[in-house]
């Protein structure tokens, strides 16, 4: 008997059924806004990773020596490896680049709500604009996705930020700022006390007092103020930009669901302009259900042309995303479903084999006995995989030219002619014969 590794689960078919239906719906939404889907590795070089994070991202990779005697690792997210795609190709491909991929990722850090060390997301990006309306874009197809899954604007909360709003502010500030450490613990201050946060602040090169009034600028609703208190063209022009998203949002039919929150940072390293994160807003699920943003350095930074890029990644397995969707009760049924069981009795395979398929070739999902087992027992395993319908072909009945239809709900059935079954018809059920 073996366990299971710690922080990796099992999917059995119904817990799977589930999985797949919100699969499917957030990427039915990323086609209809003409994203394409792509195929990536599940290993890459570590050094593409450390180069973009620093050695500590080791701490966090399933890095290991290959066999050629490559450091290669586990890829922890997707955006790299887009980045390196497009570079790859980047004359080639028409602009923008609108991709999607739906696959597993994994991080060696400890587990928690919402957060396993094997995860699916589904990544989706925008390379090669800087227009607002590309960020209100990603918004769109973040908040379409969530209410296409059976939410509405009571259940979810976009809290949306400008980095460079949050770089301009300690800029602003008479002090030598490491921004990269102020930023990292902006990301963090709704997860610790703030006597931490304003201990990692000041660690970062502000003081007490620097710290005290950086918090409450990031409170502010007014973004003028803001303006007022940097005077630089970097505030200002990151405010324009991020008003700017909003209205858009505004015109896409999205802005209702979005807010200002300057708290909101991003951790990672690599984004540039706008950021935001999805939160639960009735906060059951503590942690960001899942976040995006702006990266515009990246594809340069990867050796390509400077190219504009924004992406967000709902997780859809293993994630905060299906904790928010059993939350608020649109969760979808964990339960087989299918639509016909062709039960055999006695010596009837070619004709049972035969509407089988025929009921496949019309795009129906069909079972049919591949065990050898009794009439009673073949009605157990329909009932067991929630058959609506079970078409019995038997001995008898085929000396008549006949076989019988039963619904397996009211246990109601009628006996059609053979050669007519299943015809025509789309879905032949009992209602349609009797």
């Amino acid at each position: 008997m073996y366990d299971g590794i710690k922080g990796f689960r099992d999917f059995y078919p119904a817990e799977m059924a589930a999985h797949r239906e919100v699969i499917d719906t957030v990427e039915d939404t990323a086609a209809r806004y003409g994203f394409r889907e792509i195929a990536t590795p599940a290993i890459e070089e570590t050094r593409m990773y450390v180069e973009k994070s620093g050695e500590e991202i080791t701490e966090d990779l399933y890095s290991f020596e290959d066999q050629g005697g490559r450091d290669v690792a586990l890829t922890p997210e997707l955006t790299p490896t887009v980045a390196r795609m497009v570079v790859e190709k980047q004359q080639a491909l028409a602009k923008p680049i609108k991709w999607y991929s739906t696959r597993p990722f994994w991080r060696y850090e400890e587990p928690q709500q919402g957060r396993f060390r094997e995860f699916y997301q589904t990544n989706v990006d925008i390379f090669g604009s800087e227009e607002p309306e590309a960020d209100a874009e990603i918004l769109a197809f973040a908040a379409d996705t969530l209410t296409n899954l059976g939410l509405d604007a009571d259940d979810f909360d976009f809290r949306v930020s400008h980095r460079d709003i949050l770089g301009g502010l300690l800029e602003a500030f008479d002090a030598d700022v490491d921004q990269r450490a102020a930023i990292r613990a902006v990301d963090k201050s709704a997860k610790i006390e703030e006597a931490e946060y304003y201990d990692l602040l000041t660690e970062s090169g502000l003081s007490y007092e620097q710290a005290q009034r950086f918090d409450e600028l990031l409170a502010t609703d007014d973004l003028a103020e803001l303006t007022d208190f940097a005077g630089t063209d970097r505030v200002a022009d990151a405010v324009t930009n991020l008003e700017a998203v909003l209205d858009a949002a505004e015109d896409f039919g999205v802005r209702q669901y979005t807010t200002i929150s300057l708290e909101t940072a991003r951790g990672l390293d690599y984004y540039t302009g706008v950021v935001f994160e999805c939160f639960d807003s009735v906060s059951d699920v503590s942690r960001a259900v899942f976040g995006g943003g702006r990266y515009d350095d990246l594809i340069e930074s990867f050796g390509g042309q400077p190219t504009p890029a924004v992406g967000v990644a709902p997780g859809v397995m293993n994630s905060t995303l299906p904790l928010l969707l059993q939350r608020a009760g649109v969760w979808p049924e964990e339960e087989l479903t299918t639509d016909y069981y062709v039960l055999q009795v006695g010596d009837t395979r070619p004709v049972a084999a035969r509407i089988a398929r025929e009921l496949r070739e019309a795009g129906h999902v069909v079972e049919t006995d591949v065990s050898g087992r009794s009439f009673g027992g073949q009605l157990d395993y329909a009932d067991s995989i929630n058959a609506e319908t079970a078409v019995i072909v038997g001995e008898r009945d085929l000396e008549n030219d006949e076989i019988t239809v039963k619904d397996m709900g009211s246990g109601d059935q009628v006996q059609v002619p053979v050669d007519d079954f299943p015809g025509d018809r789309d879905r032949p059920t009992y209602d349609d014969l009797a």
